[in-house]
């Protein structure tokens, strides 16, 4: 062999074996004419029946958990304790109030018709809605005139004491508490339109009652739109929480009936159940979630005890009008208002409870789960005008 020789040498290739593990069904039922066709299909993993790999530990890494893990982890652990202030998620609602009050203000001159008609309008242009700025602007030109305010200082005291003791009064007869079964599982169904934030809310409400010691399962009934079920079992995966899933466009009614059977089998406290979201006004989703709560009750006679409609604060009165066609629809027992933290028009909690007689149980004040809060209409009124009535505009 010559010096350059083994350079010339090619690499032999190692051998291939392949193995035909199945027969491959044709749609004629006969083999494919080539016999030397390959047919080929990719497997993807099925949910609940992965295959346990061995993998070869290194004692230098054995015991040491991956930095994803860990973190997310301590996210998920931090995140239910920690909690953001009313005060800081209504910093920008309470920005615009100020701006809309002391503009308002700046071009008082006497108390006359003009006065309350641009009142009307200011109230409007924070989100009370017509109906609810019509009331407040004749109660208050009644007040005014009881009280005999005249200069600038007191009228926009005797206003403001009004707005918030409207706040106030909603509450008295309202029940913003959360309802449970005296035995077995409570169900608290989801409902509302795509993009609220239905799936987030379900996460960071069950990792909530999780910590609280509650045993909880997801039922993820919105099987129509793209990634809810995978949306879901990721909150689940995050929070040890089981979720009950269907096949994508499956009937929701069924896996609702899974979820309810899975609940009652594992004594599990609490179901909560995603649903689809599309139109508000579309008929077929409004006899879906008549046929959810059907089996439903043909399982738990006494349930759900919950159906709460998510509302996107962001969206102003749009999130009003839905409320109100999902109260023509369905038998909503409450109000989440979410992302109220990213938005100037928290003012639509309002009507939503002085026209529709809703109570808001839960506002969402940021993105960690101890971020979403029970609602408390004195804590709220005070966040929102309390700057006003100290003259501070914070």
């Amino acid at each position: 062999m010559g010096l350059f020789d083994f350079f010339k040498k090619k690499p032999v290739a190692p051998k291939v074996v392949v193995e035909v593990l199945y027969p491959q069904t044709w749609e004629n039922g006969e083999a494919p004419v080539e016999p030397t066709a390959l047919a080929a299909e990719v497997l993807q993993p099925t949910p609940g029946q992965a295959v346990e790999i061995q993998v070869p530990s290194h004692t230098a890494v054995e015991d040491v958990a991956p930095v994803a893990e860990v973190a997310e982890t301590v996210e998920t652990e931090t995140a239910v304790t920690s909690e953001t202030n009313l005060d800081e998620g209504l910093t920008k609602t309470r920005k615009t109030w100020s701006e809309r009050w002391n503009a308002f203000m700046a071009n008082f001159r006497s108390v006359d018709e003009d006065f309350f008609e641009e009142l009307e309008e200011t109230l409007i242009g924070a989100d009370v809605g017509a109906q609810t700025a019509l009331q407040l602007t004749d109660e208050l030109r009644n007040e005014v005139k009881l009280q005999n305010a005249k200069s600038k200082a007191d009228i926009s005291r005797v206003i403001i004491d009004k707005l918030v003791e409207h706040y106030r009064s909603q509450g008295v007869n309202e029940d913003a508490s959360m309802h449970f079964a005296p035995e077995g599982p409570t169900v608290i169904l989801f409902v509302g339109v795509n993009g609220v934030g239905k799936t987030t809310t379900i996460g960071k409400m069950s990792a909530r009652y999780k910590a609280e010691g509650k045993k909880v399962v997801l039922a993820a009934a919105d099987t129509f739109r793209a990634g809810a079920t995978q949306q879901l079992q990721a909150w689940g995966e995050r929070n040890g929480i089981p979720v009950v899933a269907g096949a994508a466009n499956a009937d929701p009614a069924s896996v609702v009936y899974d979820g309810v059977k899975t609940a009652i089998e594992t004594n599990a406290d609490i179901l909560f159940v995603d649903t689809a979201g599309r139109l508000q006004n579309n008929v077929n989703l409004m006899q879906e979630l008549a046929k959810m709560k059907r089996v439903i009750t043909r399982e738990l006679p006494n349930e759900p005890q919950e159906v709460l409609l998510a509302l996107d604060a962001t969206t102003g009165q749009n999130a009003l009008q839905q409320a109100r066609l999902f109260k023509d629809s369905t038998d909503v027992t409450g109000i989440v208002l979410t992302k109220l933290d990213g938005t100037a028009k928290g003012g639509i909690i309002l009507p939503i409870r002085n026209e529709l007689h809703l109570p808001v149980k839960w506002v969402g004040l940021g993105e960690q789960v101890g971020d979403l809060q029970p609602f408390d209409a004195d804590d709220f009124a005070k966040s929102l005008f309390g700057s006003l009535l100290i003259g501070d505009d914070k």
